[in-house]
């Protein structure tokens, strides 16, 4: 199993693209592995007869596992499973492990029903057959399970008594107690390479790092009306208001060094290059795709890569090279109509900043109670790098460059 990311411990074969005896060439696409990052193409860099598939698919196995054998067709592998075997790490050949590893092409849908040592009791019982089995339609026992009924309560007006979909449709209760026997549901699925990752990364920033959290909040007025200025003169380019947040911060971190830095354990890292990761929802947890130097690019250059990215990691085809390399990270849910939240650190950064959504408002201008737009971010630091009038100071000037545009952008800023 080949380390395909920086934080890659183990991965899920996905897809197999060959099967034992097939002719394999280098270069030919042997399996679709699913790191904690992506779902990546494993190319095979050997020339022969796939001999032997050590990674079912969809199972998860460390980095350096077995994952398949090469060599002449006929050629006797036995030795080399042997060896396999013996030098598999005890923790990782139990048999209990496939148990907790569910394939994903296993998951479905578990139904738990309550116990029926005492069922109470039904004043009309649907008829039974001589197995024991309850009379009915598929189409009205499908009904009924969408609907929460038990049909063991329900009377069939079909031949013999059989239940049919017009019964579960009419079935109202009879005045009967609610105490009968219920139906609990859940749903169960194996936990994704990508999710490990995420909980096991938040879980030691959050207990690792000392966060505290900083909250300001920004008049958006004047950022509103240099967007839609900005948004009638490239038309049909757009940019976003997300857009604008990245170029801030960027510009606000070449102000701030101290903020754009990394805790090495023995040392502090002070990043000269912003290297901003805006985390993306995907459906398996976030991913967060990096725009380099950011401070340089312009806003319509800045709006076309997260785009870009924001696609990719959807799709499940980033590289390790477009989520490397963050220097301070940005987390967004203004669009989903969050007022304000805050967010765990995305190591090795020393702080996150998150973006609430835009609020009309009343507010106070010029000693009048006007109509305004407002909108709140929270910083989370590292303590152990930076200090609360570093991680104010750093705010403030992110809140300088939204409440007026123009300190950010320059000659060929857009």
């Amino acid at each position: 199993m080949p380390k395909l990311s920086d934080t890659m411990t183990e991965g899920v074969v996905a897809k197999w693209n060959k099967k034992v005896g097939d002719k394999v060439k280098s270069g030919d696409i042997l399996a679709e592995i699913e790191t904690d990052k992506a779902t990546m193409e494993f190319e095979s860099y050997l020339d022969g007869t796939l001999l032997h598939i050590g990674v079912p698919q969809g199972q998860a196995v460390p980095v350096d596992a077995l994952l398949a054998i090469f060599g002449k067709e006929g050629e006797d592998i036995s030795k080399l499973l042997a060896e396999s075997a013996s030098a598999a790490p005890k923790a990782e050949t139990t048999t209990e492990a496939p148990k907790a590893e569910a394939p994903k092409a296993q998951e479905q849908a578990q139904v738990a029903k309550a116990p029926a040592a005492a069922p109470a009791p039904a004043p009309t019982p649907a008829p039974v057959s001589t197995n024991g089995r309850i009379k009915a339609s598929p189409l009205a026992k499908h009904l009924a399970d969408e609907k929460g009924i038990d049909i063991a309560r329900v009377r069939g007006s079909g031949p013999e008594g059989r239940i049919t979909k017009a019964d579960v449709e009419g079935f109202t209760g009879g005045g009967m107690s609610f105490a009968g026997p219920q139906v609990e549901r859940f749903t169960e699925v194996a936990v994704s390479q990508m999710r490990k990752i995420i909980a096991k990364r938040l879980a030691e920033s959050k207990f690792t790092a000392p966060h505290f959290y900083l909250t300001i909040e920004l008049d958006m007025s004047r950022a509103m009306q240099v967007r839609e200025a900005i948004n009638a003169s490239i038309a049909p380019d757009k940019i976003s208001f997300n857009d604008m947040v990245i170029k801030a911060v960027a510009v606000a971190l070449k102000q701030n060094p101290k903020v754009n830095s990394s805790w090495l354990g023995d040392r502090i890292r002070y990043n000269e290059h912003v290297h901003i990761g805006v985390a993306v929802a995907v459906e398996d947890g976030l991913l967060v795709p990096v725009v380099r130097f950011a401070d340089g690019k312009p806003l319509r250059a800045i709006g076309a890569e997260v785009r870009d990215l924001a696609k990719k990691a959807k799709e499940k085809k980033l590289q390790p090279a477009d989520w490397e390399g963050n220097t301070f990270t940005i987390s967004n849910l203004g669009m989903f109509g969050i007022e304000e939240f805050t967010a765990i650190i995305n190591p090795p950064d020393a702080c996150i900043l998150a973006i609430g959504g835009i609020m009309e408002k009343p507010v106070v201008k010029n000693g009048q109670i006007v109509a305004g737009h407002t909108m709140k971010v929270t910083l989370s630091c590292d303590h152990r790098v930076v200090d609360g009038a570093t991680g104010a100071t750093f705010l403030n000037t992110f809140k300088q460059m939204l409440e007026e545009p123009a300190l950010m952008l320059g000659v060929g800023a857009i």
